[in-house]
């Protein structure tokens, strides 16, 4: 058994989203390798991300508008495609934005003494 210290976090179910549409509007078009190891990096590799769960998202967010594509060239002259996020993906992505601060400031409730008197809430 794996402890709670070594293992890697899977990204969070919903939350895929929002970290690509961030990512390219931060950092304008880039290949989902690129994504994927931006995503590591900003978050100290505690997100792991593998081909089995970009690709798909991608394809799903494209096929939603979110985000375009085209063929370039990657940094090692390889074929690669390159996302980007259109208007479409801005809107979806505030709206993701505003979902998650909702849900995080909800469960901070729960996390942190006094902030939502847990104990007459529950008690």
């Amino acid at each position: 058994m794996k402890s709670d210290c070594t293992d890697k976090a899977d990204i969070l179910q919903g939350t895929l989203i929002l970290l690509v549409l961030r990512t390219l509007e931060a950092l304008g078009p880039m290949h989902g390798y690129g994504i994927a190891r931006r995503i590591e990096q900003i978050s100290r590799d505690v997100l792991q991300l593998n081909q089995g769960t970009l690709y798909p998202a991608l394809l799903r967010m494209e096929q939603e508008g979110w985000i375009a594509s085209k063929w370039g060239a990657s940094e090692k002259n390889r074929k690669a495609r390159y996302y980007s996020i259109t208007a479409a993906g801005r809107k979806r992505l505030a709206k993701e934005t505003e979902d998650w601060r909702r849900m995080s400031s909800t469960i901070e409730r729960f996390l942190c003494p006094g902030l939502g008197s847990m104990g007459k809430e529950l008690g």
